[in-house]
């Protein structure tokens, strides 16, 4: 079964907080991080993923892209902050850590 991946990356001061989705995590984070994707994420300098859930439905992971995409600041902050309190970069060398599910 497929997968989808709806992720937050961030800046180094964590001013900017960027929410997409991706059916490849792995290769989409290299993107960012490589700058090899034009406008807002290498405008703003995106490149540590700090959240991510997994999907079975392209339909889901949209939906939750576009419903957390319209939250407020603070509501993603407990988002990640649930999983991932210390804000550390899940991506390592083309290696996404394991985060548990929510």
């Amino acid at each position: 079964m497929k997968e989808y991946y709806v992720y937050i990356i961030t800046n180094y001061d964590q001013s900017v907080l960027y929410t997409g989705v991706t059916s490849d995590l792995v290769k989409r984070i290299y993107e960012h991080k490589n700058k090899l994707t034009d406008g807002f994420s290498q405008k703003y300098n995106l490149q540590y993923l700090i959240h991510y859930e997994v999907h079975n439905d392209i339909n889901i992971a949209i939906s939750r892209e576009k419903l957390i995409k319209r939250w407020k600041r603070q509501w993603k902050i407990d988002l990640i902050k649930k999983i991932n309190p210390q804000f550390i970069d899940l991506y390592n060398n083309g290696n996404i850590m394991a985060i548990p599910q929510i």
